[in-house]
């Protein structure tokens, strides 16, 4: 645990002006963002008297160990650099709505030439109209099937389209009129564009017109005695209205506005958001989230709002928003959803009438969503609670591990042989931290070998981070001073670990961390540095402060850990507190050893024994046996599964593509488009086998050296034997081996 006062600025370091801060841990990772309208009152109120903080406040304060900022003009550009700042490091201690699934919108390709009406989740692409998102898809294909009878647009994918075109005859939904069938040519391009404008406008909300129209032609129709034209007419209206009628009107002036609702408690909030498009109610969605800063009910709108509307523009983002309370101060947040909408949007809280009726019914849901979750959450996370605590427990460690990295060897009989790194952070998967690996310093099969060589990779990274970063050099002066007791011993052995990258009890700079030793990065703290570090530019000045105050050299941006010049975190960067491998006592004594050649002595390093499940650890003639009810048993079994899954689904995409490797594979320089257009000119490997360097050098894009190099490859690789009709036994022709070319390089029957 940190002491505040250990990374506290100095009075008059902090600006008074608007912007953006960020809190670091030791390693440098990014664990809370926040911005303030004025820098210097806020970032104080963090440095007070802990019992004086809120208990989610006092432990980022002290989880943290520097503290840096960035000026910015305005508060509208303080809010645009918070939500990319949480979008983009994805702090721990800031509030992050998370949904467990993917809400369906319909969606109108109209940046196709013949548009498509479809179900479509995820990001939004440029030239699609959408609308929703819908709580389920089916409801979705329910409104479309009614629609499609009066608005017959296509549906069916490319694929499909393709094939009818080539055929000349539609799909089923041709023949029953619930297409216009432009593959066929029943309509033209500009016709079935026309529909679906027309589909876009229905489903906007504009139905009264259309409505209107359509009766007025049933009854010319019927005036006229087209009796069956104007059934169909009549059919038509009523499927329509059918189609009204699954999103009932809610507000009667045709309101286009979201409405916002917060259900929250001490530890948890739920967010539902009703989207109401010309009175109806469009859509609906929602978001459940652990408070895991002091916030409250305007805080929670505020970061609820940046998360909804931080990718969108012009209508996706509605005229009117309704919340259960306005941030503080609103006009930051006003401006900004104006800018990204293109015209004003109003930010209340209703008051009266329908909308306030509404949003009670939102706050209904939202109350309803946050019970639902703590029922099938609640267990969840005493369940990881106890069983990182079991763990810590059986293998004698001081406290849970929070961090957990798994290695897995994985091979086919000696070959391909690789290996997995998996991250499990505060028992669940960060899939984003995965690593794998290929055994490079011997052949063959030896599971105990290959794993010293990942576990000695993986933290021989992670010390040359600390190299770059000046953690080790700090580290060696301390022990040196602790072992000589005396400050002059301390400093001659600092020196020299800065000088020559040797430090007690750590691996000497090899081949393997080239550079690394002594190299002190633009990050390392320097003592007696001025106050305030800093660059001016288009978005205001920069400034760090490492322990005690001291700033930060480097650039502006630097931070005080193991993250990259693009502000992004180095792989590797991030001790764990447990290190868990794939196998028995031979496994875990590879490992063990490998983090002592490295004088890593503060990660703790189990096995787990798939025939048995037993847990083995370094220097231990006996296994610790688990109960088979416990959890920390099934964590590690979950870790060690998700290892093991990630490194043979490895091995075998490495196994495909060497099997589908052909002669052209093999040469130096040689990539697809060029290989392509080889096999194109001559028609199979056999043919270009046999030509000669000028022939290959006509080619487009194939110079004489190039093709010297393939003629020389291929001259040294045997030619493949000849191709056999596996049903009848007769040996293919050459003629048709050569047809029969794969586009790799190799030839298949």
């Amino acid at each position: 645990m940190a002491d505040p006062s250990s990374y506290r600025p100095k009075p008059g370091q902090i600006p008074e002006s608007p912007g953006v801060y960020k809190f670091r841990d030791e390693h440098g990772r990014v664990i809370y963002v926040g911005k303030a309208k004025s820098l210097r009152q806020r970032l104080s109120s963090y440095f007070q008297d802990l019992a004086n903080l809120h208990p989610r406040t006092r432990t980022m304060v002290t989880t943290a160990a520097a503290v840096e900022w960035t000026v910015v003009s305005t508060e509208v550009e303080a809010l645009q650099l918070e939500y990319s700042w949480i979008k983009e490091f994805d702090p721990r201690f800031n509030v992050k709505y998370r949904d467990d699934k993917s809400y369906p919108s319909l969606a109108v390709t109209l940046n196709e030439e013949f548009p498509r009406v479809q179900v479509m989740r995820g990001a939004k692409k440029k030239g699609v109209r959408y609308f929703g998102p819908y709580a389920h898809a089916w409801a979705i294909r329910e409104t479309v099937d009614l629609m499609l009878r009066v608005f017959p647009v296509r549906t069916c994918s490319a694929g499909v389209f393709k094939r009818s075109a080539q055929i000349g005859r539609p799909c089923l939904l041709g023949y029953i009129g619930k297409c216009s069938a432009p593959c066929v040519g029943r309509v033209t391009a500009e016709e079935h564009r026309e529909l679906a404008e027309e589909f876009c406008d229905f489903m906007a909300g504009r139905t009264g017109t259309y409505l209107r129209r359509l009766e007025q032609r049933m009854h010319e129709a019927a005036e006229e005695m087209e009796y069956e034209r104007a059934a169909r007419l009549r059919d038509d209206i009523g499927a329509l209205k059918r189609a009204m009628e699954k999103n009932a009107v809610v507000l009667a002036d045709a309101t286009d506005a979201d409405l916002i609702a917060v259900a929250e408690d001490e530890l948890e909030a739920a967010v539902q958001i009703f989207h109401v498009r010309g009175g109806r109610v469009r859509g609906q969605r929602g978001w459940v989230t652990d408070k895991v800063e002091a916030v409250d009910t305007a805080g929670l709108v505020e970061h609820a709002l940046q998360q909804l509307y931080g990718e969108e523009r012009g209508d996706a983002v509605p005229k009117e928003v309704l919340v259960p309370a306005v941030p503080d101060p609103a006009e930051p947040v006003t401006q900004w959803l104006t800018e990204r909408r293109g015209s004003r949007v109003d930010l209340r809280v209703p008051q009266r009438g329908d909308k306030k009726d509404l949003m009670a019914t939102v706050q209904r849901n939202a109350q309803q969503a946050l019970a639902l979750h703590k029922t099938k959450r609640a267990s969840d996370l005493t369940t990881r609670s106890r069983a990182l605590e079991e763990i810590a427990e059986a293998l004698g460690l001081d406290s849970a591990p929070l961090r957990v990295e798994c290695f897995d060897i994985s091979h086919l009989q000696g070959d391909d042989v690789v290996a997995s790194m998996v991250v499990f952070e505060d028992g669940l998967p960060r899939k984003s931290e995965y690593r794998r690996f290929q055994i490079k310093s011997f052949a063959g099969q030896d599971d105990v070998r290959s794993m010293h060589e990942v576990v000695s990779r993986r933290f021989r990274r992670y010390l040359q981070e600390k190299q770059k970063t000046g953690e080790w050099e700090e580290e060696a002066a301390r022990a040196a001073e602790e072992a000589a007791g005396a400050t002059g011993a301390a400093g001659e052995a600092a020196e020299a670990a800065g000088a020559t990258g040797d430090v007690p009890g750590a691996a000497r700079a090899t081949g393997d961390a080239p550079g690394a030793a002594g190299a002190a990065s633009g990050s390392a703290v320097t003592p007696g540095a001025p106050g305030l570090t800093g660059t001016a530019g288009s978005t205001g000045t920069t400034g760090t402060t490492g322990p005690a105050g001291q700033p930060l050299d480097g650039p502006a941006e630097g931070p005080s850990g193991p993250i990259g010049e693009d502000g992004r975190p180095k792989r590797f960067a991030y001790p764990p507190q447990l290190v868990v491998v794939d196998g028995g006592k031979p496994q875990v004594a590879a490992a063990q050893r490998a983090l002592d050649e490295l004088g890593v002595d503060d990660v703790a390093v189990c096995g787990l024994a798939k025939r048995l499940e037993e847990v083995w650890l370094p220097d231990e003639d006996d296994p610790v046996v688990l109960p088979r009810s416990s959890e920390g048993l099934y964590l590690l079994q979950r870790v060690r599964d998700e290892a093991h899954r990630f490194a043979i689904t490895y091995q075998r995409s490495k196994r495909a593509k060497s099997m589908k490797a052909g002669p052209l594979d093999t040469v130096p320089g040689l990539g697809d488009s060029r290989k392509q257009a080889l096999l194109k000119h001559f028609g199979s490997v056999k043919r270009l086998r046999a030509a000669t360097v000028e022939q290959i050098c006509e080619v487009p894009g194939v110079g004489r050296k190039t093709a010297e190099t393939v003629a020389a490859a291929l001259a040294g690789a045997a030619p493949a034997g000849p191709a056999v009709n596996t049903a009848t036994g007769e040996i293919i022709e050459d003629e048709a081996t050569g047809t029969a070319a794969s586009s790799n390089g190799g030839t298949r029957p």
